[in-house]
């Protein structure tokens, strides 16, 4: 890939300084600039592409028509559509800092983005058949609106259709109130519950025998609550029953207005108010079936979702707001990729990294963080100076790319068009498909990589995905646990309103005026996304299966572990536990145990361990283990995800995991030696020939639930049957039959 970058100041309408920009891009083929290159700088740009045989070209340009002119004149030297990006030095840098903050903000965006589309994802897309049936429930006008393109059923739920002014003609009515929908996009399923039959022919007998309002004449149907009476023996074809039938239909998707959307996000092929022209144009594009594209990575093997008929961890099925994923067993979670909805809920949730976003991936994240940060000459870089120009306290800002982003954008054009006199601090923004993507992972490695502070900028009031305060408990977890490194609170929320600009400004500030600087270095940090991986491996190994791309982990040793952790690169457990031990090479942490960061939890067992290999055989991550001849059960703090499989799982009941990061049981506090003893028990010798054969635990409890069943079988033997290991007490029983 050969990267060309051209920086416009939009005919010196944006405060950056175009030299000072292209002096601090880096990596790149050429750094070139133009102060209108939509226009005047074009002849320029294609000489510059011709030159350097460019490929792919990073334009500041946020003009959607400038951005088509240069997508065009790109195209025309032979640059494919997909290989031109576009960074907005404008509405979210030039329009609303200094120009010192403008031009430094710019020049690490251009960076961000090289670095970012060097590790940026194959796409690849998924597809699911449908049919054309739609059910629309009470809502006539949607029905007949819908009724040209799809097979339209109507659902009266108690409703009378008789002086209906929709067009009816192409919509089948059917009768019964809405008792339960259930299912997904091409399997929905309806049941109703009516008084009257199939074999109703609308004789309309009823309707005038019946209790006044208490029957509906198109479709025919009973109110629940109609009294009995002889006025029900009138049918002519027996098809009142008012003790209820209840019947199932099948459609590819519900149109539901009054239904609770089950989901905080919507599920696809599921509407719910306000029904609308978009909601029409929705269902029409998911008619026969969907082409999208494939968001996810999926590497089930490394799943905690149980194991053996235990449940274990369930943060992916919490999360999802889509309903893309659910425990399709109690050991087990599917997930469905056609309702994916991008917004990495999931991925975030996720401690062992068996769903990850294709794009933004974490390792596509993570490096972009790292070139904002980044120092551009030896001695810390103009771009990265603490002294109080440029950028005076760096913040990381993961910012929605939904609402957040409008709102940023609207901010920029309200300054420029002199609406409003709007500045803030020039944070540095990672655009991420939404903030559910953003979890301790991401927040922990910014930190490492020397950010004072992380803002989370994020929809307001109601996530379109999440739901009201959508990161609210994330950012207490968060502040908890960089207060417990010694580095106080440094992560916060802001929720940017298109149309209450002064609040975000005076809280982004506030923020970062109140960051002390960060006691970690920036720039020295680049992440490999394991456990303190010694030779670092690269999350973009790939094998081909079935014409799909998948990330999988390739080997590598760890430095303090070992080298037969299977988890991928960049898993939220992983990732996270490499960003710590680099903010306490630097830092100086309050307590030895840091709370806050879910995917970490001690182990204490209590008396009454027998020892038995079920919490080992459950444990998805092999954090524990037996050592049989010294009769110890251990545990591997640097493994475990906190899924809560062993803890569900124990017989004894003796086993409990408490949350947090102990420092003190990682190897680098023990000389290396990742297992900790949490149990000591006693094994015990068999009679006859010595051998260890079992724990004194399991030996007593099986003697005291089965000793009076097996008594007397033995009679040679010297003491107690459960005294003998399993030769042993073969021969004894041998013996015993022989004799006989």
């Amino acid at each position: 890939m050969r990267v060309g970058s051209f920086a416009c100041s939009c005919a010196d309408t944006c405060d950056v300084d175009l030299e000072g920009v292209r002096e601090g891009i880096e990596g790149v083929e050429v750094a070139a600039s133009s102060s209108l290159l939509c226009q005047d700088g074009l002849p320029a740009m294609e000489e510059v592409i011709d030159e350097y045989d460019l490929d792919q070209l990073i334009v500041t340009c946020p003009e959607r028509g400038a951005q088509r002119t240069i997508e065009r004149v790109a195209e025309q030297q032979g640059v494919h559509p997909d290989g031109v990006s576009f960074v907005d030095q404008r509405e979210s840098a030039g329009w609303v800092h200094d120009e010192a903050g403008a031009t430094a903000k710019t020049a690490r965006m251009v960076n961000a983005r090289h670095a970012g589309l060097e590790a940026e994802s194959v796409s690849r897309s998924i597809s699911r058949e449908a049919g054309d049936s739609v059910a629309v429930v009470a809502d006539p006008e949607t029905a007949a609106a819908l009724a040209d393109d799809a097979d339209v059923t109507l659902i009266a739920d108690g409703n009378e259709y008789v002086d209906a002014a929709a067009d009816l003609d192409d919509v089948t009515i059917e009768r019964g109130r809405v008792v339960d929908v259930d299912g997904r996009y091409g399997e929905f399923s309806v049941r109703l519950d009516a008084r009257v039959t199939e074999d109703c022919i609308s004789c309309m007998k009823c309707v005038h025998d019946g209790p006044d309002g208490a029957v509906t004449r198109y479709p025919v149907d009973i109110d629940p609550d109609a009294p009995d009476g002889e006025w029900t023996d009138v049918c002519p074809t027996d098809a009142i029953d008012l003790a209820g039938v209840d019947r199932t239909l099948e459609f590819d998707q519900i149109v539901y207005p009054a239904a609770d959307r089950r989901t905080r996000g919507g599920r696809i092929g599921f509407y719910t108010a306000p029904i609308d022209a978009a909601t029409i144009s929705a269902v029409k594009d998911l008619l026969g079936g969907i082409e999208k594209p494939d968001h996810l990575d999926l590497e089930m093997d490394v799943c905690a979702a149980g194991n053996s008929s235990q449940p274990g961890c369930n943060e992916c099925v919490e999360a999802c707001p889509h309903d893309a994923v659910e425990r399709s067993r109690i050991d087990a979670v599917e997930f469905h990729k056609d309702a994916c909805q991008n917004c990495g809920a999931c991925t975030s949730a996720c401690p062992t990294g068996a769903t990850r976003l294709r794009e933004q991936s974490n390792e596509r994240i993570a490096r972009e963080v790292e070139a904002l940060l980044r120092p551009t000459d030896e001695e810390g870089g103009w771009l990265l100076d603490r002294s109080g120009t440029d950028v005076d306290s760096p913040i990381v800002a993961f910012v929605c790319s939904e609402r957040a982003d409008d709102a940023l954008a609207e901010y920029g054009r309200l300054a420029a068009a002199g609406k409003a006199e709007i500045e803030y601090p020039p944070i540095l923004p990672v655009h991420v498909n939404c903030t559910d993507t953003v979890g301790e992972a991401h927040a922990m490695h910014a930190l490492a990589c020397g950010a004072d502070g992380v803002a989370i900028v994020g929809c307001g009031g109601d996530c379109l995905h999440s739901g009201p305060d959508p990161k609210s408990e994330l950012v207490d977890r968060l502040n908890r646990a960089t207060t417990d490194l010694g580095l106080g609170e440094r992560i916060g929320f802001f929720a940017p309103d298109p149309d209450d600009h002064g609040a975000f400004v005076e809280d982004i500030s506030t923020f970062a005026v109140e960051l002390d600087d960060s006691p970690i270095p920036v720039g020295e940090h680049e992440a490999t996304g394991g456990i303190d991986s010694a030779e670092p491996r690269s999350a973009n190994s790939r094998t081909q299966s079935g014409g799909s791309v998948e990330l999988r982990s390739t080997s590598s040793r760890t430095e303090f572990g070992d080298a037969d952790r299977e988890n991928p690169p960049f898993d939220s457990h992983g990732w996270t536990l490499e960003s710590v031990r680099t903010i306490v090479d630097h830092a100086d942490p309050d307590r030895d145990v840091i709370r806050g960061l879910k995917d970490f939890a001690r182990m204490d067992v209590a008396e009454g361990c027998t020892l038995t290999p079920t919490c080992s055989n459950l444990c998805p991550t092999d954090a524990i283990r037996r050592d049989e001849e010294t009769a110890t059960l251990e545990f591997n703090h640097e493994r475990c995800v906190n899924c809560g499989t062993c803890e569900e799982g124990c017989i004894e009941d003796v086993m409990t995991m408490r949350d947090g990061l102990d420092l003190t049981l990682l190897p680098e506090r023990r000389d290396g030696d990742p297992w900790v003893e949490v149990f000591e028990g006693s094994m015990r010798e068999c009679a006859h020939c010595g051998t260890p054969f079992a724990s004194e635990g399991s030996a007593e409890k099986i003697q005291e639930e089965v000793g009076d069943v097996v008594a007397g079988l033995a009679p040679s033997a010297s003491g107690s049957i459960f005294d003998y290991c399993g030769d042993c007490r073969a021969t004894l029983l041998y013996d015993r039959g022989g004799s006989e």
